[in-house]
């Protein structure tokens, strides 16, 4: 524990935290500062000036990050008939109708599920076992599809989605460590201009108070967020 404490520190020091940081800096800060012995996950976190106490603040959406995530996604697609096929050619990792009974039976060994809109009601009663594991196909997260090859292909490439949370908070891996400056630099820019899209029009005030971008074990970095008042 001593050692890593010794080594955050350090990483710590590398860091001013009184200062803002455009994107690219930010990154290379966060690249400078990272010393976990494995390939940590860059996150960002997002403060946002909206209430989500109400349906119309509530700011929800996906965004396809240009270099991906770094990270294998298992894709699960619950559909019928051609659409396993379908689903299979574009890379799913598991499709058929079969799982419904299989995720009823406690198997869970996958990170996104797709479901063309006619297998749905059968879903329904799953929503005790995905809900809290935000595994729910939803047609805004483009989950729920009759296009199911773009959909696997989408996630595949980067798709992630986001949700704020009931504390105003936005979340969101933009890559690993091992990414490169401009990778990383691309994904974060292109997650923010998407948060910036995705305001609602009930929001009042300031909507972006604060960003800051940190690797799994290291410090946090503020990110420059007037540019996005």
């Amino acid at each position: 524990m001593r050692a890593h404490g010794r080594k955050f520190g350090t990483a710590v020091a590398k860091v001013d935290r009184t200062r803002v940081f455009l994107i690219p800096d930010a990154v290379k800060l966060v690249k400078q500062a990272a010393f976990a012995k494995f390939n940590e996950t860059v996150d960002v976190a997002v403060r946002l000036g909206v209430d989500p106490r109400h349906a119309d603040q509530v700011v929800r959406g996906t965004v396809v990050l240009p270099h991906g995530t770094g990270k294998s996604v298992r894709v699960l697609v619950i559909t019928q008939g051609e659409k396993v096929k379908e689903a299979e050619a574009a890379g799913a990792d598991f499709a058929g109708l079969e799982y419904v009974q299989k995720l009823k039976d406690g198997w869970l060994e996958c990170d996104v599920i797709v479901a063309t809109p006619d297998v749905m009601g059968q879903l329904g009663q799953l929503g005790r076992i995905l809900g809290p594991r935000g595994l729910m196909p939803n047609p805004k997260a483009g989950t729920v599809t009759m296009d199911v090859s773009r959909a696997v292909r989408e996630i595949k490439a980067g798709k992630i989605e986001f949700r704020v949370d009931k504390t105003g908070n936005v979340h969101a891996p933009v890559g690993k460590i091992n990414f490169s400056e401009q990778q990383l630099a691309e994904n974060l820019q292109t997650f923010m201009d998407t948060i910036v899209r995705a305001k609602p029009a009930a929001a009042k005030g300031q909507y972006i108070r604060s960003a800051t971008v940190s690797s799994t074990m290291g410090p946090g970095v503020r990110l420059d967020t007037a540019v996005y008042r």
